[in-house]
């Protein structure tokens, strides 16, 4: 007779990046929860300045992260346009090839971020 007590991994998903960003060193990490804010209000901006336009469904708009760390906002961009781009580009192979090469790119500053 076992008196193990049943244990589930699901409905828990750590986010890498969080842990990341509260680990204790000399390079600052943005949280992903604060990037996701700042790119909330970068769509609103955009939005606002563009007649309402949706700015993940912009294919031509370049994104540059020069201090890239962890990629936290490489990422969640990458993410964003992956959805807002999939009327324009149904084929997500070609949408991911298209956004990693026309789209998105960071400038790592240290030799450990920029691998």
């Amino acid at each position: 007779m076992s008196n193990q007590i049943g244990f589930s991994f699901r409905g828990r998903n750590p986010d890498v990046l969080t842990c990341i960003a509260n680990l204790s060193n000399d390079e600052v990490f943005t949280p992903p929860e604060f990037a996701n804010r700042m790119l909330d209000t970068l769509t609103e901006a955009w939005a606002a300045d563009h007649d309402g336009a949706d700015l993940w469904a912009a294919s031509t708009v370049k994104f540059l992260d020069p201090c890239t760390k962890s990629g936290v906002f490489l990422r969640e961009i990458t993410r964003r346009l992956i959805d807002g781009l999939e009327g324009e580009i149904p084929d997500l192979q070609a949408r991911v090839d298209h956004i990693l090469t026309q789209q998105v790119f960071g400038i790592g500053i240290t030799q450990l971020t920029s691998l």
